[in-house]
């Protein structure tokens, strides 16, 4: 038997390391979640972990991916502007190998489909979402939320996160509004995003934001230990206070 070592941040989930494999509670989205990591696979794309099937305890079996995962507070180089333009040229290159993805018939994702569904979103890229090797993202994991969904609506979450974009920050020391909205100019730059996008890209931040506080106190209203404890911590209200900041701004 693979001894199993548990591993840090996990957040909603519980999840352990097997031997070259980690393993995760299946949920009624991991059919979908597993065809998207086998599509990528198929077309070449190495930032993301494969999908191996379920195990004889039911858990889903996805490759472990080597490297560091940059939970908060997270390390200094998290923030520079090498990290933030590798990050979105990374997210480019997922976005685009997910074109032509099939699910499986009745599929279902955790969130919601969004028109125009112009690609898979992953639906949550952050530093504690990604994997860096010698300083430098490489892949992205956790794809639980991954659905239908136009790009921009990954692009303003995966911002958001790493510029970051924040009155409050998540740990991190909040930088100076201009700086947010030159690191936010560069990401945009490096991740080839069209002006009618930009343009766009504050009021679909807004909306992510609300959603996120709104998902946040669905899942405790429901009874979701994880997201109730999100509840106590104030995630909600701090969304909402950067829903405002960009708003007020107009980044």
């Amino acid at each position: 038997m693979i001894a199993e070592e548990p591993l840090a941040g996990g957040g909603v989930n519980e999840v352990v390391r097997a031997g070259d494999t980690v393993r995760r509670p299946a949920a009624p989205w991991t059919p979908a979640v597993h065809g998207l990591l086998t599509h990528l696979a198929a077309r070449g794309f190495t930032g993301a972990p494969r999908a191996h099937g379920l195990d004889e305890r039911g858990r889903e079996i996805l490759d472990y991916v080597p490297g560091a995962v940059a939970h908060y507070p997270a390390p200094p180089s998290t923030w520079s502007d090498a990290t933030l333009t590798a990050v979105a040229a990374l997210l480019r290159d997922y976005h685009d190998a997910t074109i032509g993805y099939v699910p499986p018939a009745g599929a279902r994702w955790q969130f919601a489909p969004k028109e125009p569904a112009e690609v898979v979103c992953h639906g949550d890229v952050a530093p504690y979402n990604c994997v860096f090797r010698d300083g430098v993202p490489v892949a992205f994991i956790d794809f639980d939320t991954a659905h239908p969904a136009p790009r921009l609506w990954d692009v303003a979450h995966a911002a958001y996160r790493f510029v970051p974009i924040t009155l409050g920050g998540h740990g991190e020391e909040p930088l100076p509004v201009a700086e947010q909205i030159r690191r936010l100019r560069l990401f945009c730059d490096a991740y080839g995003l069209p002006e009618s996008d930009r343009r766009a890209l504050p009021g679909t931040l807004v909306r992510v934001l609300h959603g996120l506080a709104r998902h946040i106190r669905e899942r405790a209203a429901a009874g979701d230990a994880a997201f109730a404890a999100h509840l106590a911590d104030g995630h909600p209200e701090l969304y909402l206070a950067d829903a405002r900041h960009v708003q007020r701004y107009a980044f």
